[in-house]
C-alpha cells in the first residue's frame, strides 16, 4: 500500500504526491542553503522541519541538511535516505494530527512558484552514455551507411565518454548559443562562427551513492547499491560543432557548452513500484555486463518546445525503458578497469529514442537532419532550436493508480555573444 494521502494539498497529476518525495537544494531569500523535499506544489525545508525536533534519525545530522549541496546526505549512506523518506511520508501522512507540525507549516512550507531551487550536487565527474539502439542506429544511418549504423562494437558495451561536469546547471538556466568551428556544405575549410545546428537530447542520469576504490571494480550485480537515484538531462548539443569535431576521439565542444538537470533527485526506492525489464540483448554480451531480471524503469519522457511568444508543444515522448544498456551495465562497464567513481558524479544515459518517429528524442532525429522540417501549431517550423526558444523536458512514472513525476529539465536559448576578442 503506497502511501498518497497527505494534509498537504496534492493536485491531480502532481509530479510530487506524498509516496515520492524527491531531494533537492532550496535557496531561501537571506541566501542559505537548504535540503528541501516536495509535497504537492509545496517545497518542504528539512533544516528548519529538523530544527522543530522532527527529523529524529540515526546517522543523520544538522550539516547535512544546511549544506549547499546534497552529497553529505547522499554520502551518509542509503539507509538514511532511506529513514528520512519513511520519516517525511509519516509526518505529512493525513492521518498525522500532531498540531505542532500543522501549525508552525509557515517554518517549513515554501510554495513551489516562489521557491528557489538550485543545483542540488558537487559534479566533480560526469559520463555521457550512448545506450538507445534506436539513437544510435538513426544517427549512424544519417552520417554512414544504413546497413552499417551501428559500429562494431556497439552491441558488447555501454559506449559513452567524458563530459564536463562544470557546465552542468539547474532548470530554468538560460543557455547561450555557443561558437565553434564548422565546416559549411561543400565546402574544404572551417569557419568559426556561432552554431546554427543548435539541438537537445532527452536524457535521464544516475546520482553515484557510493564510491568505489581505486583499481576495485563493481559487479553488475551490485551496480545499484551504488546508485542514489535520477534526475532528468538534457545534453545540448551543438551538431555542426559536433560533425566537424568528433573524429577521431568524440565530442568535445560541441557538447561541452551546457547540460540541463532537473532540481530534483528521485530516489531508487521511490522507484521501485516501476521496475520492469529492458530490451533483449543479442548477441548475448561478456559475463562481467550480463544482467537479469528487472533492471529498468517504465518512466515516460517527454520533450516540450516553445517559441519565444507562443504556447508549448510536445514534440515527442519517449520511455526509459527503451535503453538497450541499462544502468547496473553502465556502472559495471564504468568500473570494470578500476576507474574509481565518486558519491555525486553524473552518469547520462545518451539520447532515449523509440522505434516511432515521435518518440525520437533530438532535433537531428525529429527533422531527420534537417530534412524533414519540424511544424508547430502557431505555423512556425523547426529544423533546429532558434533563438528564444524554451526547451522542456519532463518525466513521470505511473502504475495502478500512482503517480509520480521528475520536475522539469528546461531551458531558453539566448543568442550568440558577438565574436569573441
Amino acid at each position: 500500500m503506497h502511501p498518497i494521502n497527505s494534509w498537504i494539498e496534492i493536485p491531480p497529476q502532481a509530479d510530487f504526491p506524498l509516496y515520492n518525495i524527491p531531494f533537492g537544494i532550496l535557496r531561501r531569500p537571506d541566501g542559505s542553503f537548504r535540503a528541501a523535499t516536495a509535497i504537492g506544489r509545496q517545497v518542504v525545508d528539512l533544516l528548519a522541519l529538523h530544527e522543530l525536533g522532527h527529523l529524529h534519525i540515526a546517522g543523520l545530522d544538522r550539516q547535512m541538511l544546511a549544506n549547499a549541496v546534497l552529497n553529505p546526505l547522499i554520502q551518509a549512506g542509503k539507509p538514511v535516505a532511506q529513514a528520512l523518506r519513511a520519516t517525511l511520508m509519516q509526518l505529512f501522512d493525513v492521518s498525522n494530527t500532531v498540531p505542532s507540525l500543522r501549525e508552525k507549516t509557515a517554518a517549513f512550507l515554501v510554495p513551489v512558484e516562489k521557491a528557489e531551487m538550485v543545483l542540488p550536487l558537487d559534479i566533480r565527474n560526469y559520463t555521457d552514455f550512448y545506450s538507445s539502439k534506436e539513437h544510435a542506429t538513426n544517427v549512424g544511418s544519417m552520417f554512414r551507411d544504413p546497413d552499417k549504423a551501428l559500429l562494431p562494437n556497439w552491441k558488447h558495451l555501454p559506449v559513452g565518454y567524458h563530459g564536463r561536469a562544470s557546465s552542468i546547471v539547474v532548470d530554468k538556466t538560460p543557455i547561450r548559443r555557443p561558437w565553434g568551428q564548422i565546416l559549411p556544405k561543400d565546402a574544404t575549410h572551417p569557419i568559426f562562427g556561432p552554431s546554427q545546428a543548435l539541438d537537445f537530447e532527452l536524457e535521464m542520469a544516475f546520482v553515484v551513492g557510493t564510491s568505489n576504490p581505486l583499481g576495485t571494480p563493481v559487479a553488475v550485480e551490485r551496480a545499484e547499491e551504488h546508485i542514489w537515484g535520477l534526475m532528468l538531462f538534457n545534453d545540448w548539443s551543438a551538431r555542426d560543432i559536433q560533425q566537424w569535431e568528433y573524429v577521431p576521439l568524440g565530442p568535445f565542444l560541441g557538447k561541452s557548452f551546457a547540460s540541463t538537470v532537473s532540481p530534483w533527485i528521485i530516489t531508487l526506492d521511490a522507484l521501485e513500484p516501476f521496475r520492469c525489464a529492458g530490451p533483449m540483448q543479442d548477441p548475448q554480451v561478456l559475463p562481467h555486463l550480463r544482467s537479469e531480471g528487472s533492471r529498468t524503469f517504465d518512466i515516460a519522457l517527454e520533450a516540450w518546445i516553445q517559441p519565444q511568444g507562443s504556447t508549448p508543444t510536445r514534440i515527442c515522448q519517449s520511455n526509459f525503458n527503451y535503453l538497450y544498456w541499462n544502468m547496473s551495465q553502465q556502472l559495471a562497464h564504468h568500473t570494470s578497469n578500476g576507474c574509481n567513481l565518486q558519491v555525486g558524479d553524473l552518469c547520462a544515459s545518451g539520447t532515449i529514442s523509440g522505434t516511432e518517429p515521435g518518440s525520437y528524442g533530438s532535433m537531428l532525429e525529429l527533422a531527420w537532419r534537417g530534412t524533414k522540417p519540424l511544424r508547430l501549431p502557431d505555423g512556425q517550423s523547426r529544423t533546429f532550436l532558434e533563438d528564444g526558444d524554451t526547451l522542456s523536458l519532463q518525466a513521470y512514472c505511473q502504475k495502478d493508480g500512482l503517480r509520480l513525476g521528475f520536475g522539469t529539465a528546461s531551458g531558453t536559448l539566448l543568442p550568440a555573444l558577438n565574436q569573441p576578442a
